[in-house]
């Protein structure tokens, strides 16, 4: 049904039924996005993501989580795994075509900004990665849009709805706590102490800010 949907789309899905047949088709030919079951035989969805955000021909490959695991620990255990985008069962043609079409687009059109040096930290938009030292983490590239739109617009408070709309493709009048947890995520990438954030601050009732660090 995903892939009848896909081709409708204009797409063209190649299906693998397992973490083995994934990674042939992988290396047969890179995926321009990954649709990722979180139950699968042997590893499971949240492994390969994991696995494929360690891999040089996969890192910056955006990842969606299909799965009926709704609740927000397993969202942010998603997200930490390295996915872009969750879509929970039962959902609709339509709402999937529209998250694959967003995340599809990877940045606002017109975006340069390819990297960031602060506090210490290089962060690298072109290869979506952060380096500190000798750390380095890589980023997704919905997390990648974050930072680009929060950075481009540091100079004001930055919406829930406003993230929503421009980075991930919503409507910004939906209930949903899906911006905080990813920016809960990023944090913990970007700050060097998440607790107490100096880069991405929050403005209570209002959104979130960039703020460069002293």
């Amino acid at each position: 049904m995903v892939a009848f949907a896909l081709r409708k789309g204009d797409y063209e899905p190649v299906h693998a039924g397992d973490g083995r047949e994934a990674a042939a088709a992988i290396a047969d030919r890179v995926p321009d996005l990954i649709l990722l079951d979180w139950m699968l035989p042997g590893a499971s969805g949240l492994e390969l993501a994991r696995r494929w955000r360690r891999d040089d021909l996969t890192r910056d490959v955006p990842i969606i989580m299909l799965t009926a695991r709704g609740e927000e620990n397993d969202r942010v255990s998603g997200l930490e795994s390295g996915i872009d985008d969750y879509v929970v069962k039962p959902f609709s043609a339509r709402e999937l075509l529209a998250r694959v079409r967003v995340l599809g687009r990877r940045a606002p059109a017109g975006e340069s900004l390819d990297e960031v040096q602060v506090d210490g930290a290089l962060i690298d938009l072109a290869r979506m990665v952060v380096v500190r030292g000798d750390a380095r983490t890589t980023l997704t590239p919905r997390e990648v849009g974050i930072v680009r739109w929060l950075y481009r617009h540091q100079d004001r408070v930055v919406t829930r709805a406003e993230l929503l709309e421009q980075v991930f493709g919503q409507r910004g009048d939906l209930q949903t706590r899906a911006v905080d947890m990813a920016i809960a995520v990023l944090r913990k990438k970007l700050e060097l102490d998440p607790a107490r954030p100096s880069l991405i601050i929050s403005v209570k009732g209002a959104g979130y800010a960039w703020r460069l660090a002293r």
